[in-house]
C-alpha cells in the first residue's frame, strides 16, 4: 500500500453505455453471427463468468476485437479513437456496444484511465498488448508488448489477466486489402490460464523486493517498478505466443 501512488490509476469520468442494447445484440445477433463464423474456440472455461477481467490478445485484424467478444460470451469493453464517434452511425454502434471513447493525442495516460473505467466496474475489458495491430507480411506477426497493460495488471493487482491467442483473422479480413469479410475462412481463438499481478510477483519471489521499494527515493521506484512492467510484459507475450499467437 506504500507504493500504491507509483501505480494507481484514476478511472476517467467516462460512462459505460449500451448495457440494454448490448444485451439484446448478445441474445440475438451473437448466435447468428457464431453460426456462420468459422471459428473454432478453445479454453473458454479460462474466461471468468464475472468480476473484473483483463482478456489481453494478439492483434492481426480489424475484427480481432469482434471476434473476443463473440468467443468470450462476456460483454467486452474496448478503447476506441475518438474518430469512431463523430460519424454518427458508428458512433451509435459504438456506444450501443458499450465501447469506450479515448483519445490517443492525450497520451498514455489518458488511455490508461479510460480502461480503468471498466474494470472499476467490474466489466471486462478487452486490449492488445502490442498497442496496435502488427503490419509485419512474414511471421513471426506477435510485436513486442507495450508496458502501459502491465501499469494497468499492477493498478488492479487481483483482476485476473486472460492470454489469447487468435489465428485467422488476417486472412478472414486483411485491412486495406478485403472489403468484405471471407467468412469460409476459418478463425481460431484459444484462451490461456489467467494469472494477476500478485500471482506473478509471488511466482517470482519479488514480494520482498517489492516492500523494500517503499524506503526508496521516487526515482529509485519509477526505475525499478519500469523494469518490474517490462518483465511482467515480455513474460504475458509469451503467454500469448504459447496460445497459438502467430
Amino acid at each position: 500500500m506504500a507504493l500504491e501512488s507509483h501505480w494507481k490509476i484514476t478511472p476517467a469520468n467516462n460512462r459505460i453505455s449500451g448495457d440494454k442494447s448490448y444485451g439484446f445484440m448478445r441474445w440475438t445477433l451473437a448466435p447468428f453471427f457464431r453460426m456462420i463464423l468459422r471459428v473454432k474456440i478453445r479454453g473458454i472455461s479460462n474466461v471468468p463468468k464475472s468480476g473484473p477481467t483483463i482478456l489481453a490478445a494478439n492483434h492481426l485484424s480489424h475484427v480481432d476485437p469482434l471476434v473476443v467478444i463473440l468467443a468470450s460470451r462476456r460483454k467486452t469493453h474496448y478503447l476506441a479513437k475518438d474518430g469512431h464517434f463523430r460519424n454518427f452511425a458508428l458512433a451509435s454502434f459504438m456506444r450501443a456496444t458499450g465501447q469506450i471513447e479515448t483519445n490517443r493525442e492525450t497520451g498514455g495516460s489518458e488511455a490508461l484511465s479510460s480502461a480503468a473505467v471498466a474494470l472499476h466496474a467490474k466489466r471486462a475489458l478487452g486490449i492488445f498488448p502490442e498497442g496496435t495491430r502488427s503490419k509485419r507480411e512474414e511471421p513471426p506477426f506477435l510485436l513486442r508488448g507495450k508496458t502501459g497493460f502491465a501499469r494497468l495488471a499492477a493498478a488492479y493487482p487481483e483482476v485476473p489477466v486472460v492470454p489469447i491467442g487468435l489465428t485467422g483473422t488476417r486472412n478472414f479480413m486483411a485491412p486495406s486489402k478485403h472489403k468484405f469479410p471471407r467468412f469460409w475462412r476459418r478463425v481460431g481463438i484459444s484462451y490461456g490460464k489467467p494469472i494477476t499481478w500478485w500471482e506473478w510477483l509471488e511466482k517470482k519471489g519479488d514480494l520482498e523486493h517489492l516492500q523494500a521499494l517503499a524506503h526508496k527515493e521516487d526515482h529509485e521506484v519509477k526505475a525499478a517498478l519500469a523494469a518490474m512492467y517490462r518483465e511482467f510484459t515480455d513474460a504475458f507475450m509469451e503467454r500469448i505466443r504459447g496460445q497459438g499467437a502467430p
